[in-house]
């Protein structure tokens, strides 16, 4: 098993390095999370713009970028949901996770991210839910 770092985990750490730096220097962090998604091309960049309207419209969460994706952090800047497109780490579907700041906790056991290959309406309402739910 090798224990070198692909190439688009290089990228995802180099991209995280930066974002620091912004952060630090006063960067909008708005505008880099929508110019993160603006990059997206295809059915990624469909879901980014609907998981960024969903948690505009439903939460008081800030945007930002985090390892180069679109993410959205509470009132301490703590990463609370983000997005990874599909073709960052050509995987086959994108995933919208929940970091720990997430109030999402369910008995001894539950998900914290989502495979996603389209958002329907029904997918949307349930993702409303869960947003709601994380930021409660």
């Amino acid at each position: 098993m090798s224990t070198a770092f692909s190439k688009e985990e290089k990228a995802a750490m180099r991209a995280a390095a930066a974002e620091a730096k912004a952060a630090q220097e006063g960067a909008d962090l708005e505008a880099a999370c929508l110019a993160a998604i603006a990059e997206l091309t295809g059915t990624d960049k469909e879901l980014a713009e609907t998981l960024h309207q969903l948690v505009k419209g439903h939460t008081i969460l800030g945007s930002k970028t985090w390892y180069g994706m679109p993410a959205y952090t509470n009132a301490d800047g703590k990463v609370v949901v983000f997005f990874q497109s599909a073709a960052k780490f050509k995987g086959r579907y994108a995933t919208i996770g929940f970091q720990q700041d997430a109030n999402l906790d369910e008995g001894n056991f539950w998900p914290s991210s989502y495979a996603v290959t389209r958002l329907t309406a029904a997918d949307q309402k349930r993702l409303v839910a869960l947003l709601e739910r994380a930021v409660s």
